[in-house]
């Protein structure tokens, strides 16, 4: 390790971990979001061969191929790594072929939110070039048919209201809560790779080498570059 990777290693040193600190972020977001954030425990997900399609607090129909199962199993695992504060993105597709076509625009525009960020329904009304279709964006966002894996909880109101969400307000604040107190990137100062977190190569990174960024910007300002496989710099090019 050279001066360089001496110097930011000591400015970001990260001491290690408390003992189930992942399960007491979790708990801390389960407490701000009440009973809400509890149904999560009991969501039920399914899909098409072409990614996820409905995910629901209520039976839904088994996946009728291996395929889908696969990625029923594939998000299932994801989601729990993002509520246990391992995850800040999703691999898993989603299948958004049945919605309508100014849904799907509302949906894909809320996916391009970053994690940790929140964006206002009129932003969006005005991202899909229809600045006064704010109460048909909110509707669209209430029949998301892929909560969490597409963001509509980091929609609110244009006067900082939480607005709706498929599982109630509570559940919108503990989400919130959860991903403000999540690290976004990780770099690897042996690889000069930064990463988003919940990325495979993080996996592999010991903790005297982590070292945390805010941005990608700070990451490539000191020598690192964007991870390939999690693409970093994609969150950052939608702002």
């Amino acid at each position: 390790m050279d001066r360089l990777d001496e110097l930011l290693a000591a400015h970001f040193k990260v001491d290690r971990a408390p003992g189930k600190l992942a399960s007491r972020i979790v708990e801390r977001a389960r407490h701000a979001g009440g009973k809400g954030l509890e149904l999560l425990d009991e969501i039920q997900i399914t899909a098409t061969d072409r990614g996820v399609c409905l995910i629901r607090a209520e039976s839904l129909a088994s996946p009728s191929s291996t395929k889908a199962r696969r990625l029923v199993e594939q998000a299932r695992v994801e989601l729990a790594e993002y509520l246990e504060g391992k995850r800040t993105f999703f691999s898993v597709p989603v299948d958004l072929s049945a919605v309508a076509p100014f849904q799907r625009d509302v949906l894909e525009t809320a996916r391009r939110i970053p994690f940790g960020e929140v964006r206002s329904y009129a932003w969006i009304a005005r991202q899909i070039g229809h600045r006064q279709a704010v109460r048909a964006v909110g509707t669209a966002l209430g029949r998301n048919p892929v909560p969490l894996l597409v963001p509509c909880h980091r929609v609110l109101r244009s006067d900082g209201g939480v607005g709706g969400y498929l599982f109630g307000t509570r559940v919108k604040d503990g989400l919130l809560a959860l991903e403000r107190s999540t690290p976004v990137l990780q770099g690897c100062t042996t690889t000069r790779i930064v990463c988003r977190v919940g990325c495979v190569h993080g996996r592999h990174m010991s903790p005297e080498n982590r070292v945390i960024f805010a941005s990608v910007a700070d990451a490539r300002s000191v020598g690192y570059r964007p991870c390939k496989v999690c693409r970093p710099l994609a969150d950052a090019m939608a702002n």
